[in-house]
C-alpha cells in the first residue's frame, strides 16, 4: 500500500469515527429532549388528547352520567337538529351574538386605539382604564351590570328621576336581554383588542405616513386608504380570535340572564353545559360540542381563505 493510499484510509477511518460520534451525540440529545418534554407530552395526552377522543366516542352513544351506555350512531346529531326544542334556538342565539359582538367589538376597540394613538397626556392611564374590565373577574363585571340594569337599578332610577322616562326591564325582555349581553361583553372585552390595535399603530412606518400626507391623504382618506391596510394583519388576527371567543360565549349570559327569558339568550355552550351537567346527557352534549367545533373551524377556514384579498403583510 502506497503512502497516499495509507493517508486516504486514515482520512476515511477518521471521517467514519466522527460520523459515528455525531450520530451518538444526536441520539443522546434526542433522548435528553424527550426527557425534558415528556411531562408536557403526558399532560397534553391526559388533559387534551384523551378528552378529545373520549368526546368523539361519547357523541355516538347514549351516555348518561350514571347507568348503562348504548351505541346510537348518529342519532344524537340527528336528534339535535330534528327533535330537541332548545338546540336550534341556542345555535341561533350564538350566531346572533357573534354577528353583533364581533363587528361592534372591533369598531369600538379600533376607535379607542385611534383616539389614544397620539401622544396625548394621560394616554397610558386611559389604556389601563379601558383594559381593566378584561382583567376584572367576569362575576364582578356581571354584578355591576346587574345593579345597573335591574328594574330598580341605577339606570332605571336615573332615567325616571331625571327625565321621567320609565325604561323597560332589560334583562326580562327577549330582545333587550340579548342586546345587553352583547353590550356588556363588548365593554368587558374591548380592552384586549384595543391593545392589539395600539401596538399595530405604534409600528406604522412614519415614512409611509409622511408620503401619504404629501400626496394629500388626510382624515378618513388617510384612515381607510393607508392606516387600515397597514394594520390589516392585526385586524385579521383580532377578527379571528374575537369570532372564536364569541362562538364560545358562556359566562356573560349564564351570569347575567341565566339564558332567559325563556331561552332567548342561551348560547350553544350553555346548551352543552346544561345537557351535560343538568340533564346528565353526556352523549348529546358531546355531539353538540362537535357541531360547535365544526362551525368554528369552518368559519376560521373561511376567514383564512378570505384574508388573502384584504390583508397586506408587506409595506
Amino acid at each position: 500500500m502506497t503512502e497516499r493510499e495509507c493517508e486516504a484510509v486514515t482520512t476515511l477511518t477518521g471521517s467514519t469515527k466522527r460520523r459515528r460520534g455525531g450520530n451518538q451525540l444526536r441520539r443522546i440529545e434526542t433522548r435528553q429532549a424527550l426527557g425534558f418534554i415528556s411531562p408536557a407530552l403526558a399532560g397534553l395526552a391526559l388533559f387534551t388528547a384523551f378528552p378529545v377522543v373520549l368526546s368523539i366516542a361519547m357523541s355516538f352513544y347514549q351516555w348518561p352520567a350514571i347507568g348503562e351506555r348504548e351505541f346510537v350512531g348518529l342519532d344524537n346529531y340527528v336528534n339535535l337538529f330534528q327533535n330537541h326544542p332548545d338546540f336550534i334556538p341556542a345555535l341561533r342565539n350564538t350566531i346572533v351574538f357573534t354577528l353583533l359582538f364581533v363587528p361592534l367589538n372591533l369598531v369600538v376597540s379600533l376607535t379607542l386605539a385611534l383616539a389614544l394613538a397620539p401622544r396625548i397626556r394621560g394616554r397610558a392611564a386611559f389604556r389601563v382604564l379601558f383594559f381593566l374590565p378584561v382583567v376584572t373577574p367576569i362575576v364582578a363585571n356581571v354584578l355591576m351590570w346587574k345593579i345597573l340594569l335591574q328594574p330598580n337599578g341605577l339606570l332605571s332610577g336615573a332615567s325616571s328621576s331625571l327625565f321621567g322616562v320609565t325604561l323597560p326591564n332589560f334583562l326580562a325582555h327577549p330582545t333587550w336581554a340579548m342586546v345587553m349581553v352583547v353590550v356588556m361583553s363588548v365593554w368587558a372585552g374591548m380592552g384586549y383588542n384595543m391593545l392589539i390595535f395600539s401596538a399595530a399603530l405604534e409600528q406604522l412606518p412614519e415614512s409611509v405616513l409622511e408620503a401619504a400626507r404629501i400626496d394629500g391623504a388626510h382624515g378618513y382618506r388617510m384612515l381607510l386608504r393607508v392606516i387600515v391596510p397597514l394594520i390589516s394583519p392585526a385586524i385579521f388576527f383580532a377578527t379571528v380570535m374575537t369570532m372564536i371567543t364569541a362562538m364560545q360565549v358562556f359566562a356573560q349570559p349564564q351570569l347575567l340572564t341565566g339564558g332567559g327569558p325563556g331561552n332567548s339568550t342561551m348560547p350553544l355552550v350553555m346548551f352543552i353545559y346544561n345537557q351535560a351537567f343538568t340533564f346528565q346527557q353526556m352523549g348529546l352534549a358531546a355531539a353538540a360540542a362537535w357541531i360547535l367545533f365544526a362551525f368554528i373551524i369552518t368559519l376560521t377556514a373561511v376567514q383564512f381563505r378570505a384574508q388573502k384579498r384584504w390583508v397586506h403583510y408587506e409595506v
